[in-house]
């Protein structure tokens, strides 16, 4: 079915990013936006906007009903969720399904399939993929048994869902049901189900993925693997591609395992399958996958050359995989700073506000997915990210030498920013060198606090 009208259901640069390839497409776009959304660069920029509630998510970007009456009412024949807010509510694939309005996306039973982690777990394990020694617990018994199988240190984590949140370290066995009540109140207040598993934790770890696109019937290519295991409290900083000293048998056999993990779901769509890779042992263990667009997917893009949105909207419009894998080169490598309105000399506080005056880098190599402009309003409702640069070179060193000439053209007044902040994380030595570890950034704060 051809595409000639899409719905965005999402809001900031990830609104603005798909609506760049929407137009290049030659495709029409209506905007979803909040009252506190309205003077957005997106609204400004789509083929029209539409107001869908207050400032609050729940009754604005969180509403199915009301996207989806956004959809029918002006014609829309997809829906692209972007990621976050309903990306990977199954509920709202199946309400597309319902609605025969294309969802682009995968179907509501893959997202099923991998939104819960236990049972992404055991496809995983029917798919021979490595998992982290670990598994599901129901009671306090569950818990203690298991546990002392794997010994501390150890992790509790969410089954409904990831980005930290309900995910708490066990240094400790004696402190295991303490945490495991606080993590499981966590998990519930954030996902609505407060169940918890138990897996082995890793301490020197690097978040390693591997960008994926399916066609929906089995067919499963891969776009290589990214490093973002600059985190701070779990979230992501800095993501890279390809991943600095992996071992070349290793990357083979973990890009190998993200496609027979995919190929298991006849997944379709665009996915990232998320890997703990254990630096001392050189083995690696299968997290999660993310059933949608990821936000480092730039640096994917500019080593690849392949427009990933452009990728799905093919996909849901059931044209396929425009590209073979031999078609895939993966030229140079790529890094993205995430730029957040938040301070980091006030322990990362978010700092809504007005951005008076904004300078953007440009040069060779030098991409910024952004929403924001001179004027530009940071609602306190949303994430705090406003922009990602990244810089793109024949080989790491350029690339890296290119994104720390980039931040220092980079000029943002109006609100508190992790700009400086993370022209420091460039400048560290360890990170210089490449293969940092998802400690690093924790290790840096504690010696040097921001």
């Amino acid at each position: 079915m051809a595409i000639r009208r899409i719905l965005i259901a999402n809001r900031g640069e990830i609104a603005v990013r798909i609506i760049r390839t929407c137009e290049a497409l030659g495709i029409e776009t209506v905007l979803c936006v909040s009252e506190a959304d309205r003077n957005s660069l997106g609204a400004q920029m789509a083929t029209r906007a539409v107001c869908i509630g207050p400032a609050s998510p729940a009754r604005s970007y969180l509403s199915m009903e009301t996207v989806m009456q956004a959809a029918i009412g002006y014609h829309c024949d997809a829906i692209h969720p972007g990621y976050g807010f309903l990306s990977e509510r199954a509920e709202m694939a199946k309400m597309c399904e319902d609605e025969a309005v294309i969802f682009i996306g995968p179907t509501a039973s893959q997202i099923e399939a991998v939104g819960d982690k236990l049972r992404a777990r055991s496809e995983a394990i029917a798919a021979d993929v490595p998992v982290v020694p670990g598994g599901p617990v129901e009671t306090p018994e569950d818990a203690r048994k298991l546990a002392e199988e794997i010994g501390a240190p150890l992790l509790i984590k969410a089954v409904g869902g990831g980005g930290g949140r309900g995910m708490k370290l066990v240094e400790n066995l004696k402190d295991l049901n303490s945490t495991m009540d606080m993590a499981s109140a966590e998990a519930g207040a954030a996902f609505g189900d407060a169940r918890v598993y138990i897996e082995r934790y890793v301490e020197h770890g690097r978040h390693i993925e591997v960008q994926l696109l399916g066609d929906g019937a089995g067919r499963v290519i891969h776009l290589g693997e990214r490093d973002c295991s600059v985190q701070r409290r779990y979230q992501k900083l800095v993501e890279e591609t390809p991943a600095p000293h992996l071992p070349p048998a290793t990357r083979e056999k973990l890009l190998d395992a993200a496609v027979r993990f995919a190929e298991r779901l006849h997944y379709r769509g665009a996915g990232t399958v998320e890997f703990l890779y254990d630096v001392a042992r050189d083995e690696f263990y299968f997290l999660e996958m993310n059933a949608r667009i990821q936000v480092e997917h730039p640096v994917t893009e500019m080593v690849s050359g392949v427009d990933l949105i452009a990728q799905q909207i093919a996909i849901a419009a059931d044209e396929g995989l425009r590209v073979t894998q031999e078609e895939i080169g993966l030229n140079g490598a790529a890094i993205e700073c995430r730029i957040n309105a938040e301070d980091p000399a006030n322990g990362f506080m978010p700092s809504p506000g007005t951005v008076t005056s904004v300078q953007w880098p440009e040069g060779e190599g030098i991409r910024v997915d952004t929403h924001i402009v001179e004027g530009a309003s940071i609602p306190p409702f949303y994430d705090s990210m406003i922009a990602k640069i990244i810089a793109h070179g024949p080989d790491r060193a350029t690339a890296l030498a290119r994104l720390r000439g980039a931040l220092e053209r980079t000029r943002i007044d109006g609100i508190a920013t992790n700009l400086a902040f993370q022209q420091e994380v460039l400048a560290e030595p360890e990170f210089a060198a490449g293969g940092v570890d998802t400690g690093f950034l924790a290790r840096k704060l504690q010696k040097e606090p921001a």
